[in-house]
């Protein structure tokens, strides 16, 4: 370990109090919160209203194939239309509204919120996380609090941090639910878009299955091509239409209440629920993995927390979004009461004839923004887990200038639309799409679920009474919901499972190998002492120009740094190792941004630089990084001579000189800037060390090797030019 390293925490905090660029800053900084409850009211119902068009496209199409799903074998007793009505109007209470827009989302990260949100919030009161995240460079951002100072919360912590059975179970169920929402983004356009085009054959009889499966694929293709465009123009331009969608079920609705049946609005009574359950028994359990189609993409709202804020999510769901699809739910119900044979295809059917088309286009258009809710959710998570050394390197744009969070990844974007194409076409009917549909939607709700009760007893430090009865009430309504899917797995419910085995191995794959890398690196890192000794050799000439290196260490000298001298003998006349810090807060404000320290004595010039990013902070190009940088780092060397001078302590003559030393030195630095800027980088090739298993060697040199080697390299992803580029090749085996 290095001699920084062999620190005591209050000795580097003392230490960096007096030499750090961040102490004299951070004191500057509040703690804004950005997505929260506050906000101007105007901004409030702009983004309530934008989020109506990307959050709630997937629950509010739900209408199109919930009683199909739920009744696939016809209606036995006309009393079971009250009870499924009332599980329906009371799911809709119990996890959308009581869940999520009244607890889950107050507990967001910053204003960010998904599952990996959720995992980020613990383990900045916890150390839960396999990568160090507790280190000083953690602790000294403004934002960074983690108060556990509550018995029972300092209990469960003290459980928690030595137990790795906890990390890695806490960390797989986060994957698990990350790679359910990639499952949600892919199952989610098969659907709406598939059931919304089925109901041509209304008119179109002579229209076959196939040929609507295909006319399908071409509006999915349409659809996954313009969300390069964005949350920000997307949101708009489908919040209108949303909005038209919500007017025209909630007035079908209220038509087909009056003139049908209103008395099917018994079914508030949940009396109505016993009495289904008792009357078919199984039956009634199994139709429950139809009932759970009606709340599809309610972890949108969290999940797209980001792009909008609580107060608007919550203003749009209550009166937008609940009343309208609950009076097209009752609607429905009471078309059925009179007319059960129609089960099948129940909302196109309960349409009155004159409004037909102008409801079937718009079907069409709320279908295909039904998927936005997810693939939006689905983007911002992933750009998360990526942050966190949890998923792969891919390119990740942001689409909005005015709104942060707003993301969207190429690649991904790709591989979901290829498979939800696919799926569209394996399966070619919603029944078998909704069997796979719920499984997904049930378990991201239940890893909701537990990861919310660990932070109401970690973070919030609520009374366990609390807790329990929050875990209990919404687990056990989840746990029935997905026992009932689980009946279907053969029937198209593996579907999920297979991807989502499939996405976590890779994600769990490149994580295992991130963090055995990362420790494979610390264990061979150069005490800091030792650097004088190596500039000090005969052959290490000092060449004109700064040199940046970049490593994760952010204490110690790289590994990758002595094998750079000893292949190419010279060091830049001021050379800086930069650590890129990605840390579990959704932001970094600019002014804490870097840390600077010195490395050696003044003659060395040599630097260490922590620059400190949130998940959802955007990297700067090199060109503005470098400049930030030395910008700083003539501030820095100002600062530490003043303090480690004590200014006033000494002589007029010996301020004089230590004033003009630091000036010697602000412009030997822009000297050397001037004469140019390299970037040094270690290109590590990662093997398994001889003698491991062969688990290990398949996941090291054929998992891991195989994702490096197709996807972007750290070069890319920095903005870096190849001609001032350095990379050192390097090769460790773990």
């Amino acid at each position: 370990m290095s001699a920084e390293a062999a620190e005591s925490p209050g000795a580097a905090a003392e230490r960096l109090k007096r030499h750090d660029s961040l102490y004299g800053d951070a004191e500057k900084v509040s703690n804004e919160k950005y997505h929260g409850s506050g906000g101007s009211w105007a901004r409030t119902l702009m983004l309530a209203f934008q989020s109506i068009g990307v959050v709630y496209g997937d629950i509010g199409t739900s209408p199109l194939y919930v009683y199909s799903s739920t009744f696939p074998g016809g209606i036995r007793h006309p009393d079971d239309l009250l009870g499924v009505l009332s599980l329906i109007l009371y799911t809709l209470i119990l996890i959308p509204m009581l869940k999520y827009v009244f607890v889950v989302l107050h507990a967001n990260d910053d204003g960010d919120g998904g599952t990996f949100a959720l995992y980020s919030l613990i383990s900045r009161y916890a150390k839960i996380r396999m990568i160090p995240d507790h280190q000083t460079e953690e602790a000294t951002v403004s934002n960074y609090s983690a108060d556990t100072r509550l018995r029972r919360a300092q209990r469960l912590k003290e459980k928690l941090e030595p137990s790795n059975a906890a990390k890695i179970g806490l960390f797989t169920i986060t994957i698990l639910g990350t790679s359910m929402v990639m499952g949600d983004g892919t199952l989610t356009p098969a659907i709406s878009v598939l059931s919304a085009v089925s109901g041509i054959r209304e008119k179109a009889p002579n229209l076959t299955q196939l040929q609507v499966v295909w006319i399908s694929v071409a509006i999915l293709v349409v659809l996954f091509s313009v969300q390069r465009f964005g949350t920000d123009k997307v949101g708009y331009s489908f919040a209108p239409i949303i909005s038209v969608w919500f007017l025209l079920i909630a007035g079908t609705g209220l038509y087909n209440l009056a003139v049908h049946d209103a008395t099917i609005l018994r079914a508030f009574n949940p009396a109505y629920i016993v009495q289904y359950f008792s009357r078919n028994g199984k039956e009634a359990w199994v139709s429950l993995g139809g009932v759970i189609l009606c709340i599809t993409g309610a972890e949108a709202m969290f999940a797209d927390l980001g792009h909008f804020n609580i107060r608007a999510i919550q203003i749009s769901f209550t009166c937008i979004l609940f009343p309208s699809v609950a009076l097209c739910y009752m609607g429905q119900a009471a078309y059925l009461h009179r007319f059960p044979e129609n089960v099948g295809d129940t909302f196109f059917k309960s349409i009155p004839e004159p409004m037909f088309w102008p409801v079937f286009v718009v079907a069409i258009m709320a279908a295909i923004i039904a998927s936005q809710a997810m693939l939006s959710g689905a983007f911002a998570i992933l750009s998360k887990a990526q942050s966190l050394g949890c998923f792969p390197r891919v390119e990740v744009v942001h689409t909005s200038s005015k709104y942060e969070g707003q993301v969207y990844l190429p690649e991904v974007n790709f591989l979901i639309g290829a498979a939800s194409v696919a799926v569209t076409l394996g399966f070619q009917t919603t029944a078998n799409i909704g069997n796979a549909y719920g499984i997904c939607v049930v378990t991201v709700f239940s890893i909701t679920t537990h990861l919310m009760a660990v932070v109401m007893l970690l973070v919030w430090r609520t009374p366990a009474a609390l807790a329990a009865a929050f875990y209990a009430v919404f687990g056990l309504a989840e746990f029935v919901y997905l026992s009932s899917i689980l009946s279907k797995f053969a029937d198209g419910g593996y579907l999920p499972f297979c991807f989502s085995l499939v996405l976590m191995g890779l994600m769990a794959a490149w994580h295992y190998v991130h963090v055995l890398r990362y420790w494979h690196e610390v264990d061979r890192a150069m005490p800091a002492a030792e650097l004088g000794s190596v500039l000090a050799r005969r052959d290490v000439r000092r060449v004109r120009g700064v040199g940046l290196l970049y490593s994760e260490l952010v204490q110690g000298i790289p590994p990758v740094f002595q094998i750079l001298v000893d292949k190419i003998p010279s060091v830049h006349a001021v050379f800086v190792f930069v650590s890129i810090k990605h840390l579990p807060v959704p932001r970094v404000a600019a002014p804490e941004r870097l840390i600077l320290r010195r490395v050696g004595p003044v003659s060395h010039s040599v630097f260490r630089c922590v620059a400190r990013y949130g998940y959802r902070d955007t990297m700067e190009g090199h060109r503005e990084f470098a400049a930030f940088l030395l910008d700083r780092l003539k501030v820095f060397v100002r600062e530490e001579a003043a303090v480690g001078d004590g200014v006033g302590s000494h002589s007029v003559r010996a301020q004089t000189a230590a004033a003009a030393a630091v000036e010697q030195e602000q412009r030997f630095i822009d000297t050397e800037a001037a004469r140019g800027v390299v970037y040094l980088m270690g290109e590590a090739s990662v093997t398994a060390a001889p003698g491991s298993s062969w688990a290990k060697r398949v996941v090291v040199n054929n998992v891991y090797g195989f994702l490096r080697k197709n996807l972007r390299e750290s070069h890319k992803a920095l903005s870096i030019p190849k001609d001032q580029l350095l990379r050192v090749g390097v090769t460790y085996e773990i």
